[in-house]
């Protein structure tokens, strides 16, 4: 093992000083639970697998009153240079060039090549120090995200512990994505493939230091663990089916003219009241309340799954990002706080590195075994971060099945339509799954997800993703903006149109802030509804892809503020059919609370206050409120329970359990838990009936149940029930939905359903907490944040912050 000396180290930083930041610059972070994590190097009682918890959790009871002195103390420096004492670490590195890498006392690497290989080999070496578990539970199961095998979600492959044995087939198809690099890059391709067998190199050195026998990591590896993150956090689309046969349920129940109002109104594609991060119009995504020529209804209940068919009501959306211009910003500095919420896990999926070498002055997050390169983070002069956007990259197509020489065909048939031909399905042998096969259909627009039946004729159902077997082409955004190319506006905004995945970006520099929705997004065929399955007989394939000027982006807004928590990018954009949260209410609205010109601990502040408040109770109860006053009380017990959440929610609705006895301080609280789901079933029940149930199905109607998750909501039934009552009371609304619900139209029916509602969880919360609602908690131990999979026993007060969170401010 090659040991450097404290002399070659001091020589290296003497170098490299001219990359520190500048003196006036304010540039902190956070990443609980700490740098290693369990199964690392440095074991499991390492000092630096937990020390980030007490800072992360310390921040959340100052609500919004967080001052200068609190920056200091509850974030880390993210500032080129190691934190406290740095002690040197040895490595096996021999060349080209030099390498030192220095821990600080958080156990932050601080990496200083003299040659690009030194610094990626480094950036790998830490990646295996620090995350080996990690990394090797993930290598296999990210070839099954490169494949879509049906049905298969590959983070669960990961936390259930693996299961999953490659075939020759699925490692060739990550393995073309090389190829494609270089075609779509050139050189830059070439120099990106370099990079990630450095980073490579670096992995296995440090794992064979530990059993020399260990199997070594490869740029193939690289590309799947990319496609293993894009898969969770990057895409949108892909539950056509499902909504194709919610509109028919509609229609058979209320008529096909009230059925398409209905389903119109609850898609919520185009709501003009939506909050969007940029004013600016962009448009993408033509829907409609109908199936159109192009987009077919199917047979309400045919579909029958191989794969996995229907929209996801389980994505977690909290990544958020506050960032403010000059014009608004109280000392004329660009400033930001921002990050992604990737989940509370030991180890966190992200780990931090500080990047030195040629051309390399970064300091972020990098994604364990999947590239080199800052994911989020800064460089000297600017700095950047991501949220997801669920931007529409996936499609459901549909195609007859058949059967050569013209019989009528079953839904077992291996042929379908396409082009007017009967052809054949091929086969993909993804490899063993869990001791069973994983060999599924592909057809020209994808892997088979199933069959359904549409004029009791069997079709077959695929599932075409824009970045499929391109996973590896948004490496280059990340290496854009790692090696500098950010440090104009057009600069970053070309970066991110590399990246395939959708994601919203956050930038902040020395003069300028900005914004770019980014993906791979498909343009469709004329006669096409994005809300149903498209044909895929070959009229209405995808026609192109949005150019880098069609996608929502702005730069230094008059109104000097860019507010991003998984909300609309723009105005008339629309999402991928998987999130209907795009309505009048969104917790984004919590950060509307600017001053005219605000400082770093004000920005924090408003975050933080955000963070603990639930947006139910401070969106959506006022209009209750106003609906329930409309008739009398049908008891004391309501009359109390509906005020008390009413007090709760003039006190800003904190979920905060402020003195530790595991119960959330305000009744209010509990009262709502269980109320809401009762009263948003009622007033939509009304006019829909038991199709509330299929709605459920499409989109949960509260993502809060009994205060679990508080204020982390990413879709809900929120702007359904607040956007009615307010047409149901005659307050301003723009974009009414074509229906009324609560009370089928009636003040007086909708107040007292309401009302029965709040009775029946004021019995729910009575019969285990007694009958005096002041009285009433809610859990504040379930809420508490822990840490998957359970290796460590430390929790924190439940908050909705970011994961990896900077806080910065760009001195001039």
């Amino acid at each position: 093992m090659r040991r450097p000396s404290l002399a070659l180290a001091g020589l290296l930083l003497a170098v490299l000083a001219p990359s520190t930041a500048h003196a006036s610059d304010f540039m902190r972070n956070i990443v609980p639970p700490g740098q290693y994590g369990a199964g690392s190097a440095a074991g499991p009682l390492s000092a630096n697998e937990k020390d980030q918890i007490p800072l992360y959790d310390a921040l959340t009871p100052l609500r919004g009153n967080v001052t200068q002195g609190d920056l200091l103390k509850f974030y880390k420096p993210e500032n080129f240079a190691p934190i406290g004492t740095a002690r040197v670490e040895p490595t096996t590195f021999s060349g080209p060039g030099a390498l030192t890498i220095t821990r600080d006392d958080f156990g932050v690497p601080h990496i200083y090549g003299t040659t690009k290989t030194a610094t990626f080999f480094g950036a790998g070496w830490i990646v295996a120090e620090d995350r080996a578990l990690l990394a090797n539970f993930g290598r296999l199961p990210a070839i099954a995200a490169v494949a879509d095998i049906p049905g298969v979600n590959a983070f669960s492959l990961v936390t259930g512990g693996g299961g999953y044995t490659p075939s020759a087939q699925a490692r060739a198809l990550v393995h073309s994505e090389q190829g494609k690099l270089v075609k779509a890059y050139g050189a830059k391709g070439r120099s990106i493939i370099h990079d990630l067998q450095d980073y490579s190199d670096g992995i296995t050195a440090y794992m064979r230091t530990k059993d020399p026998k260990a199997k070594p990591w490869t740029v193939d590896d690289c590309i799947a663990v990319t496609a293993f993150i894009g898969s969770i956090f990057g895409n949108g689309g892909g539950g056509e089916i499902s909504h194709a046969d919610f509109l028919a349920r509609l229609r058979h129940k209320l008529g096909k003219a009230t059925g398409d109002k209905a389903f119109g109104d609850l898609m919520e594609a185009g709501d003009p009241e939506a909050p969007t991060t940029t004013s600016r119009t962009f448009r993408y995504g033509v829907s409609g309340n109908a199936p159109t020529i192009g987009s077919p209804l199917v047979d309400p209940g045919t579909a029958k799954a191989d794969g996995s068919i229907k929209a996801s009501t389980g994505r977690k959306l909290a990544s958020n990002f506050l960032i403010v211009g000059k014009s608004r910003s109280a000392t004329g500095e660009p400033m930001a706080v921002m990050g992604p919420q990737l989940g509370y896990f030991d180890p966190e999926i992200v780990v931090e590195a500080d990047l030195h070498g040629p051309g390399i002055n970064a300091q972020g997050a990098i994604t364990p075994g999947g590239s080199p390169y800052i994911l989020i983070g800064r460089t000297k002069d600017y700095a950047w971060s991501l949220t997801t956007a669920t931007n529409d990259n996936t499609d459901t197509f549909v195609m007859p099945l058949c059967v050569p020489g013209g019989k009528p065909a079953d839904r077992n048939a291996d042929h379908y339509i396409y082009r007017k031909r009967c052809i054949a399905m091929k086969t993909f042998d993804a490899g063993l799954l869990k001791g069973g096969e994983a060999r599924f259909h592909v057809t020209v627009h994808g892997p088979v997800q199933g069959t359904v039946m549409i004029h009791d004729r069997p079709w077959v159902i695929a599932k075409q993703r824009s970045t499929y077997g391109e996973d590896a082409l948004g490496v280059a955004a990340l290496r854009d903006m790692t090696l500098g190319r950010g440090e104009t506006v057009k600069g970053f905004y070309a970066s991110a149109n590399e990246f395939g995945f959708t994601f919203n970006w956050g930038y902040v520099s020395r003069q300028h802030i900005a914004y770019f929705s980014s993906g791979k997004l498909p343009i469709r065929a004329r006669g096409t509804n994005k809300e149903l399955p498209t044909i895929g007989t070959g009229k209405y394939n995808w026609r192109g892809f949005l150019k880098e000027s069609q996608h929502p982006h702005e730069s230094d807004p008059k109104n000097g503020l860019f507010l991003n928590w998984n909300n609309k990018p723009a105005p008339g954009w629309q999402a991928g059919e998987d999130n209907l949260s795009y309505g009048s209410v969104h917790r984004v609205e919590s950060f509307y609370h600017f001053p005219k010109k605000v400082t770093l601990p004000g920005l924090v502040s408003i975050m933080n206050k955000a963070a603990t408040e639930d947006v139910t109770a401070e969106q959506v109860w006022p209009i209750i409120a106003a609906m329930l006053a409309k008739t009398s009380a049908p008891n004391a017990q309501a009359k109390q329970a509906a005020a008390l959440v009413s007090s709760w929610t003039a006190r800003g609705a904190s979920r905060l359990d402020a003195n530790l006895d595991g119960k959330i301080d305000d009744p209010g609280a509990v009262i709502l838990d269980t109320a809401f789901t009762k009263m948003a079933t009622t007033a939509l029940g009304a006019r829909i009936g038991g199709l509330t149930s299929n709605l459920s199905d499409l989109i949960s109607i509260d993502s809060n149940p009994q205060g679990r998750n508080g204020s982390s909501f990413g879709n809900g039934w929120y702007g359904y029930v607040e956007k009615d009552l307010r047409t149901l009371l005659e307050r301003p609304v723009r974009g009414r939905f074509a229906l009324t619900y609560c009370g089928r139209g009636s003040v007086t029916a909708c107040s007292r359903s309401l009302w029965r509602a709040l009775v029946a969880a004021d019995e729910q919360i009575a019969a285990k907490q007694g009958p005096d609602p002041a009285a009433w908690r809610a859990d504040a131990t379930n809420e508490r944040i822990k840490f998957t999979p359970g290796l460590i026993k430390d929790t924190m007060r439940w908050t909705n912050r970011p994961t990896f969170q900077q806080v910065l401010r760009f001195a001039p």
